[in-house]
């Protein structure tokens, strides 16, 4: 049997060739537009398809479906839907930011609709798409085979209109994709017309430069966009990041009720999956505070209308929105254009440049064309004029021709004329003859003769070229530019913070021995009366029991210090918020402690600028200040605050700002009152000094800040506490025994001190027993007594439990 010929081949050349081959059709002739035009083919083919049609923007509209017949089979033999949806999309005033197609129908919408079916819609070019195609019979553009070798198409079109940057692109090619965002037309032509003007020192024009006049890109859906950092980049080496952001307004509705407006839309965002996202956040609990959500959009512009709850934050709702929803977005500029048929990353001022460059050839060749039409013209006058001089031979020689060939010889013979020219006087009407039409002939003549010496003139000089391509961009600006659409913001809103998220409310801040953390609102807590049994405040394991209770702000930083003399920090708003019997959160996962090392003190710092120093004391008595601003940036594995002697702990941390008074409060009922200006600002890895002197066996239990007209709050172990004016503390110098503040001869029924706090009127108090009963009390309701009293009971304790801790709450 005969099988043919068999050639054998390589089959890794064969795939590597097939592939290169497909790749580079993709990228050519379907993904990626041309630098010049800024069109892809099928765009430039539907465009020249309505042009050699007629279908001007002054005249009726077509069906969309004879367009895409004649673009099928005449330059695009590809699917019907690719064309269709390549000339809805130039349709679009939603994803064009200046629409090439005037369309007449349901041509889509921002929702993500499908435009009709073509069959349904009309169409027909806008009047930017002509300036796309003037001149484009004057020979200035190449044109090619189209598919069957029957008909012609241009390479590119004449692009009067720089469509590149006035309506972006974006294409995913083999290996490569462009993403280009739209502009306004007025500051492109103004970038343009700065870089026309400063064309032979191109090389010196700085992103900067450009910038002034475009200052980024407007999108046709307006929004804002975050910055001009992102910008920059994309203008100077073709790729960037443009954040842009929704347009909002918030407004009130009455009974203390908000609501958000939202009333333009980042570009290319499809706004009803925008609100069913909205909705999918709300329905899983991610954004709480949205009670309706509906869509008030109508011919009159935009409008999605989100309602808050009573007790929202509006703004934080909003950054909330900003956050998880396409309300803001990023546009990834990607400036890949065709260069000579080759994919190349442009910058600003390389892709301007490109464009400068390709309208000076248009200009150029179409110079070139009409000085050759007008030569010719000249020619056939100049042959007129002769005969018009010689009317009675010339009609003289026609008659005596046998034939219209031969009177054309004769002419040429007799007059020294060309074939053109006497072809033409045979042509030539009658009525030519006659005076007037000969004054005509002449003015002509005359006339043409000047356009043939400027026409030479502007072939001769290059720079002139240049004063048309900036005439042609000062009258586009002129009949076509709108006012921007996009608003740049400034730089300071570009990143949005994760504080931003966080709604600013008072928390409690609760810490165990055995190290769980949570954090709950500070209202958790009812106000009781003294001697209540309180509420359960936290489920503990067996042998744990709370160590510190503190209010704070959800957006304060939390600085922890150990008995060791470390300091960690966090914000606030990164402790887990647990319900008011919920264990919490081992504070191993967010803090890096050692396996020896416990929590003694919890500071929460709104600002670090707002107070002076930090003053740290230890369990042994010693004290130390340092500079707050120390501890504004404190590294994960943390940081060492004090530098300790053998046995001793750091216990209390407190803020002041350099004139303040302490008050240190020891186990044993001993107290000590003394200026701030007594201890020494020193660094942090200082070891302090002395601040009461301690009798064998006891222990500093408390140290805190004085305040006016407060009192020294003092409770037990055992539940007892008594409220002391300071005034009965006198003030004495540091490293003292101090003054009793506490019945000696009671301590058996009371206990050794537990905590003490500096409180004033209008003060709360949230006490917390080892074994998680809380109980908050208002200060008012504290026996107030002398300095050396047993003082009232505040708690009542089952058998075997004590207080642990105390935290103030400031009113």
């Amino acid at each position: 049997m005969d099988i043919g010929t068999v050639k054998p081949i390589s089959i890794e050349q064969e795939m590597r060739g097939s592939y290169l081959d497909y790749a580079m059709s993709v990228i050519v002739a379907r993904a990626l537009p041309d630098v010049c035009d800024g069109l892809k083919p099928v765009q430039r083919r539907i465009l020249y398809a309505m042009h050699d049609m007629g279908f001007r923007h002054n005249r009726p509209h077509r069906k969309s479906a004879r367009i895409v017949g004649e673009v099928l089979g005449k330059y695009h033999p590809h699917g019907d839907a690719a064309v269709y949806d390549a000339m809805a999309r130039m349709a679009q005033d939603f994803s064009l930011r200046s629409p090439l197609v005037d369309g007449q129908g349901n041509f889509g919408s921002v929702d993500g609709d499908s435009p009709a079916a073509m069959r349904y819609t009309e169409a027909r070019m806008s009047a930017l798409a002509e300036e796309m195609l003037v001149d484009i019979d004057k020979e200035t553009v190449d044109f090619s085979d189209n598919f069957d070798g029957t008909l012609q198409e241009p390479i590119v079109l004449p692009a009067r209109l720089p469509n590149l940057l006035l309506n972006g692109s974006s294409g995913i090619a083999v290996g490569m994709a462009t993403n280009i965002p739209p502009h306004n037309l007025g500051e492109v032509c103004d970038a343009l017309t700065y870089l026309i003007d400063h064309y032979h020192e191109a090389d010196e024009v700085s992103v900067d430069n450009l910038m002034r006049f475009l200052p980024g890109p407007d999108f046709p859906t307006g929004g804002l966009i975050l910055g001009q950092e992102g910008i920059k980049s994309a203008y100077a080496t073709g790729r960037g990041r443009v954040i842009m952001r929704a347009v909002t307004r918030i407004e009130e509705m009455g009974h203390g009720r908000h609501r958000i407006v939202v009333t333009e839309i980042p570009y290319q965002v499809n706004k009803s999956s925008l609100i069913e996202r909205v909705a999918y956040l709300v329905r899983g609990g991610r954004i709480p505070d949205i009670t309706d959500l509906r869509d008030e959009s109508d011919r009159r512009g935009m409008s999605v209308i989100i309602e808050l709850k009573r007790s929202a934050q509006p703004r934080k709702v909003l950054n909330q929105l900003f956050k998880y929803t396409t309300l803001q977005s990023t546009f990834g500029v990607n400036l890949l254009a065709l260069v000579n048929g080759e994919p190349r990353l442009l910058s600003l001022k390389r892709a301007l440049l490109h464009y400068i460059d390709h309208r000076r050839e248009v200009l150029n060749r179409r110079t070139r064309y009409e000085l050759d039409q007008a030569q010719r013209r000249v020619h056939i006058l100049q042959g007129l004029l002769i005969a018009l001089a010689n009317m009675d031979a010339v009609i003289a020689t026609i008659r005596q021709s046998p034939d219209g060939d031969a009177a054309r010889t004769r002419l040429v013979e007799r007059f020294d004329l060309s074939r053109e020219q006497a072809q033409a006087i045979l042509d030539m009407q009658l009525r030519r003859l006659a005076a007037l039409e000969r004054q005509r002939i002449q003015a002509e003549y005359e006339e043409l003769q000047q356009r043939i010496t400027y026409l030479q003139e502007l072939l001769a000089a290059p720079d002139k070229i240049l004063l048309l391509v900036k005439e042609d961009l000062a009258q586009l600006k002129a009949r076509y530019k709108d006012p921007r659409r996009t608003r740049i913001a400034p730089e300071a809103s570009a990143e949005l913070e994760e504080e931003d998220l966080i709604a600013e409310e008072e928390v409690l801040v609760s810490l165990t021995r055995l190290g769980y953390i949570k954090r709950l609102p500070a209202q958790t807590y009812r106000t009781q009366g003294r001697g209540g049994r309180g509420v359960i405040g936290m489920a503990t394991r067996e042998q744990d029991a709370v160590q510190h209770i503190f209010a704070a702000s959800t957006l304060d930083t939390l600085l922890f210090f150990t008995n060791q003399g470390k300091v960690y920090s966090v914000r606030a708003f990164e402790v887990p918020d647990a319900g008011r019997q919920a264990r919490g959160l081992p504070l191993v996962n967010l803090l890096n402690l050692d396996s020896h090392e416990r929590v003694t003190a919890v500071m929460a710092v709104p600002d670090f600028d707002q107070v002076e120093h930090l003053t740290m004391a230890t369990q042994l008595g010693r004290i130390k200040r340092t500079p707050l601003e120390e501890f504004a940036s404190v590294r994960p594995s943390g940081l060492i605050a004090i530098s300790l002697e053998e046995g001793d702990e750091l216990g209390w941390v407190s803020l002041t700002n350099g004139d303040e008074e302490l008050v240190l409060v020891t186990a044993q009922g001993q107290a000590i009152r003394f200026p701030e200006s007594e201890v020494s600002v020193v660094g942090r890895m200082a070891l302090g000094v002395m601040a009461i002197r301690l009798e064998e066996g006891d222990h500093v239990a408390a140290m805190d800040v004085i305040r006016p007209g407060s009192d020294l709050l003092v409770v037990t172990s055992k539940g007892y506490g008594k409220r002391t004016p300071l005034t009965q503390y006198s003030t004495q110098r540091r490293y003292g025994k101090g003054v009793r503040t506490l019945d000696a001869r009671k301590l058996d029924q009371t206990g050794p001190i537990a905590d003490a706090w500096v409180v004033q009127p209008g003060d709360a108090v949230t006490l917390i027993s080892a074994e998680g009963m809380v109980i908050r009390v208002r200060v008012e309701e504290i026996s107030q007594t002398g300095r050396n009293t047993r003082g009232v009971r505040l708690m009542e304790l089952q058998q075997g439990d004590e207080v642990a801790s105390i935290a103030r709450l400031q009113q």
